[in-house]
């Protein structure tokens, strides 16, 4: 009977396995399917970018009043030893802001100082290996936030989340731009994206704020650690970055200093920093105003900026329906979006209590959502038609426009408000947006542009890599029915030729693309 039992068991435990095996083989079949593999890659950029802002915005409730608490013991017995030293602890507090701000500072600076070679790997190894090294940075970032008890380590900690950035930011996003080739699901794409983006920022003060007060300072960050090692492990496990791969047929990215002397994509690049420096130099400032200004308690700054997280959805959800039916009007999405911007930055100050306040810190973010998500991808269709369909170094030159704002942000905005006031850097701020809005007329060509010689008769023996090449190959099939997927703007002839071209295609002059 024993031994039945025993087979039995045996039995059962095998076909278990067998089921197992079974399930397990048809996970990796659904896994390697295109379609959802796209999905699922867009979901690990997605948390990839999630981790990010929100260990970029975690330590705002933390950090400062970590670090004070290490230092008001030893500063206020020393100014009750000798109380006429109180001069001496006032300079203390003042150098005391200035190492927050250098702290908050350090992973921008960081991260602008790595992009431009980021981004020449990016193009040279491809999306996933960099993607990898990112997230395993942020991972030991993570680590040694969690652990840190001193500023030093802090500093350490942060300038290695810069490094982390400048890899899996600027990979991520590059990798979307390449597999969602289509103008309307690349857009829609890039828009979840900057959903995931704009939760991890204005999410994570609150989070972090909560768990601090109650858990402690180790607790946040363990949390976000577990989850960045989840995400590597997926990532692993789907794109495969070490995985025999041949690289005969990549496609060599146009050098970065060539991106950025582009005229069209230097407005971009403009766009994207003027547009975020509001947003970059409130919130250091904004939580002292609301204090002094209208009392408001430690719970109303700390929700300051959470519920202009809903009309930034909203934001990138009108874009992207209206880039979907109208394309050629990226560039005015864009400019509405800065001239929102302006116009609600000026508003600040004349605020007088919470209230009121959100009113205007929604319009900044819902600016700030139509920009990104109208820019985004046209920085991507620029470097298709002009250039090669390769996007390390186009967005890695994106993350310099955002770093560049964030880097003077935690720096010069203090400064600013004590030697001018806060209304003044408000106006200031407002102004620059409204100013730089016209020069997005520049763009308003753009979807007219033909694509560059370097590229127009590549053969696509592999299938679309990136946006031109799926228009190359749609146009093959409809020349037939006189009509162009080329962002819906220009027609093309019963010969093949974009109306009012005096010689096809085939008569032009071409150049193989350069391989690896």
């Amino acid at each position: 009977m024993a031994t039945e039992g025993s087979g039995g068991l045996a039995q059962t435990a095998a076909v278990k396995l067998s089921e197992m095996g079974e399930r397990t083989k048809q996970l990796g079949t659904a896994i390697q399917d295109p379609e959802r593999q796209r999905r699922i890659i867009l979901v690990i950029v997605c948390v990839a970018l999630l981790l990010d802002n929100m260990l970029y915005m975690v330590i705002v409730p933390i950090v400062p009043d970590y670090l004070a608490r290490l230092e008001s013991e030893s500063e206020r017995a020393h100014v009750t030893q000798n109380p006429s030293n109180s001069t001496h602890y006032q300079a203390q507090k003042g150098k005391f802001d200035v190492q927050i701000g250098v702290l908050f500072a350090s992973k921008a600076i960081l991260q602008l100082l790595v992009n431009p070679f980021t981004g020449t790997f990016i193009d040279r190894v491809g999306y996933d290996i960099p993607l990898l090294i990112g997230l395993s940075i942020m991972f030991v970032s993570t680590c040694i936030f969690a652990f840190a008890e001193n500023y030093a380590t802090l500093f350490v900690a942060r300038s290695l989340q810069g490094l982390g950035s400048a890899f899996a930011d600027t990979s991520g996003i590059a990798m979307i731009a390449d597999k969602f080739t289509e103008e309307a699901e690349r857009s829609r794409a890039l828009g979840i994206a900057l959903a995931f983006i704009s939760f991890g920022s204005l999410a994570a003060p609150p989070f972090g704020g909560v768990l601090y007060e109650f858990v402690g300072k180790r607790v946040p960050f363990i949390v976000l650690a577990c989850v960045c090692l989840a995400d590597g492990i997926l990532c692993l496990t789907v794109l495969k970055p070490f995985s025999n791969r041949t690289r005969e047929n990549m496609l060599v990215g146009t050098p970065i200093y060539k991106l950025m002397i582009d005229p069209y994509i230097a407005v971009v690049a403009g766009a994207l920093t003027v547009c975020n420096i509001p947003l970059a130099f409130l919130e250091p400032t904004i939580a002292n105003w609301m204090e002094e200004n209208m009392g408001s308690s430690q719970w109303e700054i700390g929700l300051t900026w959470l519920p202009a997280f809903f009309p930034h959805i909203l934001g990138v959800y009108i874009t992207v329906k209206l880039a979907s039916q109208y394309p050629h009007l990226q560039w005015f999405y864009g400019a509405l979006g800065m001239v929102i911007i302006g116009a609600s930055s000026c508003l600040v100050p004349a605020c007088k209590n919470f209230e009121q306040l959100i009113i205007p810190l929604c319009g900044i973010c819902f600016g700030i959502a139509l920009v990104d998500t109208a820019l985004l991808p046209t920085l991507a269709f620029l470097v298709d038609v002009r250039y090669v369909s390769v996007y390390g170094s186009v967005y890695a030159i994106a993350d310099i426009s955002y770093c560049v704002a964030y880097a003077l942000g935690p720096i010069m905005a203090g400064k600013i408000v004590h030697d001018l006031g806060f209304v003044q850097l408000n106006l200031g701020m407002g102004l620059v947006n409204v100013l730089y809005a016209p020069a997005l007329l520049l763009l308003r060509n753009v979807c007219l542009m033909k694509p560059s010689h370097s590229e127009r008769n590549m053969l696509l023996e592999e299938g679309a890599t990136g946006l031109y090449d799926t228009i190359k190959m749609e146009e093959r099939l409809s020349k037939k029915h006189g009509y162009s997927t080329s962002g819906k703007c220009v027609p093309i002839d019963e010969n093949g030729t974009f109306a009012g071209q005096s010689r096809s295609f085939s008569e032009e002059e071409t150049s193989e693309p350069e391989y690896i």
